[in-house]
């Protein structure tokens, strides 16, 4: 039960107004019915998108991974379906000096276990060469695959920072889809959940009433010092480096990528 405000309804500053329970409901139940919409229009797109053609290629292809160079098939882990997410690299670059905005992506793709379970295999490809991405693999304490596919065409090389998708069948090998831009943020959970907050995610396009906090720059909460303040700055690196062992401040960084 809730306690009804005494005198008129106001609401402090910047934050959404103070209403009873039945008032709040009403208005839920409407942004409900396009919430639903929403939902049946995105079951509607992924039903075609399971309908797409696809485009076969060259299998034997070799990536670089942990055990040397090994055919793309191999990547598939045996299983038919393959998932993977395409991280962007800075050469010479050291760790706090990587993509902030695929740290974000490969973050949330720690575990593959439900993936596994539905007969998907899971793997991070990256433009890197292979000793720097082992190191940075190791320190980052991910357990997924990853593999350099340094110098490799599309679509299994060329562009990073998107997810990309395969079916293998015996040893022929198709691409089926790929993301484009914002496309990825189905493998970022956080940003749903932001998005459900009365501040969403403090980026400057969003669309947010009068008074709330101001946005910044897309990506500007995903590199922080090691207070935890968003910051561009030379003692920044991507949030979840934060968290690894031996991570200190930084008075260096290598090239920096904004990706959005």
């Amino acid at each position: 039960m809730t306690t009804a405000p005494k005198g008129p309804a106001t609401s402090p500053s910047g934050r959404p107004p103070v209403v009873d329970l039945a008032t709040w409901q009403t208005a839920r139940d409407e942004l409900l019915v396009r919430e639903k919409a929403h939902t049946r229009e995105g079951d509607a797109i992924a039903a075609a998108r399971r309908r797409l053609p696809m485009v076969e290629f060259d299998g034997t292809i070799e990536v670089v991974g942990p055990d040397g160079p090994v055919p793309f098939l191999d990547v598939f882990q045996g299983r038919d379906e393959l998932v993977v997410y395409k991280h962007m690299w800075y050469d010479g670059a050291p760790h706090q000096g990587q993509c902030e905005g695929c740290t974000t992506t490969a973050w949330h793709l720690k575990d593959a276990v439900y993936l596994n379970a539905r007969g998907v295999s899971f793997a991070v490809l990256t433009s890197g060469a292979w000793d720097e991405v082992a190191s940075y693999v190791e320190f980052m304490g991910y357990t997924q695959p990853w593999y350099s596919v340094r110098d490799l065409d599309e679509p299994v090389g060329g562009e990073m920072g998107y997810l990309a998708c395969f079916l293998r069948d015996g040893d022929r090998v198709f691409l089926t889809y790929s993301t484009t831009g914002r496309g990825i943020e189905p493998a970022n959970g956080s940003f749903g959940l932001l998005d459900m907050t009365p501040y969403g995610r403090g980026e400057a396009w969003e669309d947010n009433p009068e008074g709330r906090p101001e946005g910044d720059q897309p990506c500007w909460y995903w590199r922080t010092d090691a207070d935890g303040n968003a910051t561009w700055g030379p003692t920044s690196r991507p949030v979840p480096q934060w968290t690894r062992p031996g991570a200190t401040p930084v008075e260096t960084l290598g090239r920096r990528g904004h990706h959005h």
